[in-house]
């Protein structure tokens, strides 16, 4: 499991890690299967809403001492199209295409989707 956040703790638990960080960014990777985390879920789940258990993420994040990222829409599309560029070169996804794999939709629709949602809030701007 992965969380972004603006600001960590000095000291995460030993299931959890920084995996990147940029000026206004933290990637920390968490080990889902570990059984301190799955004792902490377990301490933290609570009723979301009647009849559904589980965990807050704001509840999740404020234990470990971090506070989540909130980027503006700009920030998060040029994310996503660092994400969406490092998915299109990369050799599972290239191999994938290699055996055959055509979507319907594929990795430029994708980036074109999120082109003209940028295009629209500069023109909004």
């Amino acid at each position: 499991m992965k969380l972004y956040a603006k600001t960590i703790s000095a000291t995460l638990p030993d299931w959890a890690t920084v995996v990147t960080k940029s000026a206004d960014l933290f990637e920390i990777e968490i080990n889902d299967e570990h059984p301190n985390f799955q004792s902490l879920l377990e301490e933290l789940e609570t009723e979301i809403e009647p009849g559904t258990f589980g965990v807050k993420a704001e509840d999740l994040c404020s234990r470990l001492g971090i506070e989540m990222s909130n980027p503006n829409l700009h920030q998060l599309i040029e994310q996503t199209q660092t994400l969406i560029s490092l998915i299109a070169w990369h050799p599972n996804y290239r191999q994938l295409l290699d055996e055959g794999y055509t979507p319907d939709l594929n990795i430029a629709d994708a980036q074109t989707a999120l082109t003209y949602l940028e295009w629209e809030l500069e023109r909004n701007r």
